[in-house]
């Protein structure tokens, strides 16, 4: 499979549920984290089988600091300075670190990122040209963040993009599946990674299932709601 490349997209420690920062910037755990890093694992250890080169990215704070950084993102940074913990060096470096289970394997690349897109301010997008890749399959966390940016960045740069919806997750369920539908529209291929992965895959779900594969329910106020109470 020469033209696709699996991108993993941020599998740090920095999410691992119980992280004590994220509690203290307002951000919940993430959801079905253990099932959705175990279905990267096993799509890393699926891809070189298939011949498919894997990029990690991994999130970075930019050396310019808070002055590099969206302004509201730093000023809710500022806002929340007093109750975050002072964290020893080790421990923030630690946390820029990808996951034990998902660790790249000597030779595979891995590239620093300090944006949401993979693309923005990195060599992935010439390393891709280089190895001849036509065909993305992104994986990892967040969806509606990290993941739809880079999807999105992809789609400008004429690569066919494709989601695997079951190695990806966000801050909740109802932010998840909605992500999922906004990229639906933009005919991103949205499927379990297995059949994404497996040689002759067509991904034309985006072209042959109803309402591009979305929930048609999903915008109705009722269902919404029932949703919302649910969860």
């Amino acid at each position: 499979m020469a033209d696709l490349a699996v991108l993993m997209i941020d599998v740090q420690n920095g999410y691992i549920a119980e992280d004590h920062v994220r509690d203290m910037l307002g951000w919940p755990p993430i959801w079905r984290l253990n099932e959705v890093v175990g279905e990267c694992a096993e799509l890393l250890a699926a891809a070189p089988a298939a011949d498919v080169p894997i990029v990690y990215s991994r999130q970075t704070a930019s050396p310019a600091g808070l002055l590099a950084a969206n302004p509201r993102a730093a000023h809710h940074q500022k806002v929340r300075a007093e109750r975050l913990p002072t964290l020893a060096a080790a421990e923030r470096e630690w946390r820029t670190q990808i996951m034990d289970v998902v660790a790249p394997a000597p030779g595979e690349l891995v590239l620093d990122k300090t944006r949401h897109s993979f693309f923005t301010y990195t060599e992935l997008d010439p390393i891709l040209r280089s190895l001849g890749v036509q065909r993305l399959l992104v994986a990892g966390l967040q969806t509606n963040v990290c993941v739809e940016a880079t999807v999105r960045s992809g789609l400008e740069r004429n690569y066919e993009m494709a989601v695997a919806e079951d190695a990806v997750s966000t801050d909740g369920p109802a932010l998840h599946h909605g992500a999922l539908n906004s990229m639906r529209v933009l005919y991103v291929e949205v499927a379990p990674w297995r059949e994404l992965i497996t040689e002759g895959a067509q991904w034309d779900r985006a072209f042959t299932t109803p309402n591009y594969g979305r929930d048609p329910a999903y915008w109705d106020e009722r269902t919404v709601a029932a949703k919302a109470a649910a969860t």
